[in-house]
């Protein structure tokens, strides 16, 4: 072996010497440390998992919580006046269509309020010149009906004291029957606007308008009436209507305008 490889290992020694002693040095130097920092943060080493486990779920917690609303299931209660005048009535009444008098004008109100709170209500859920019984929507109950009469008479200057709210088991008024005839369910929903041609909708019996529609066909006439299209909602706003009510209206007014559905 030569005297480099001597001189070589010798150095190798030496070096390890000096530097195992440093290694030693900064390993405690290190310890020393962390035992410092643990004492002045105040957790104790065994608890540091614990701490971090808690941090952890604190920044995985959802912002929000959401709460499943609990489904009613007790008898029905009248909606107020206030709500079936937003929910059904302010479609003419709000802006006065055809001829409806206008929420809150007293002028239009002033001869109605006259004839009395009981014959409002009458017509109302009988329907008068073109408005249809119950505002076009017969799931309404007469009680539903007289409290709308009273909000909306009220705003015009009357002084009307709507019924007590009834619960389902003594409202007259029934439910939409199922198998009314295109005839009824037109007369009754789709006359507000199909009669005066309201809203760009083809007026009744006015073949010039109907044969554009009539020429797309029966089955997609009625699909456009289910689903809605344009300004004219699903089901003509009632969806108590079953679909062979609205397929049987589509039928009546497209025939009474010249096609052979």
């Amino acid at each position: 072996m030569s005297n480099n490889d001597n001189e070589y290992k010798g150095s190798t020694i030496k070096q390890l010497i000096l530097v195992i002693p440093g290694a030693i040095l900064a390993l405690t130097l290190l310890i020393s440390l962390i035992a410092k920092t643990s004492s002045v943060v105040g957790t104790p080493a065994a608890e540091a998992p614990q701490a971090v486990v808690a941090q952890i779920e604190e920044n995985i917690k959802p912002v929000a919580t959401v709460e499943v609303a609990v489904l009613e299931t007790g008898p029905h209660v009248d909606k107020s006046g206030e709500e079936v005048v937003k929910g059904v009535c302010s479609a003419c009444h709000a802006a006065g269509l055809m001829n409806s008098p206008k929420i809150g004008d007293k002028g239009q109100w002033g001869p109605r309020i006259a004839q009395g709170y009981n014959t409002l209500i009458s017509h109302a859920i009988n329907g008068i010149r073109s408005m249809p019984a119950r505002g076009g929507n017969s799931a309404l109950t007469d009680g539903e009906i007289a409290n709308a009469v009273a909000y909306m008479a009220n705003q015009g200057g009357a002084n009307f004291t709507p019924p007590a709210a009834k619960t389902a088991s003594s409202a007259t008024a029934p439910a939409v029957s199922k198998g009314k005839s295109g005839q009824e369910v037109y007369k009754a929903v789709c006359s507000t606007c199909h009669a005066s041609g309201l809203m760009n909708a083809p007026k009744f019996g006015d073949k010039a308008q109907w044969a554009p529609r009539i020429s797309q066909g029966h089955d997609t006439l009625v699909a456009h009436a289910l689903k809605g299209i344009r300004m004219m909602p699903a089901k003509g706003g009632n969806a108590d209507l079953s679909d062979g009510e609205v397929a049987g209206a589509v039928k009546y007014m497209a025939n009474e305008a010249g096609a052979g559905f």
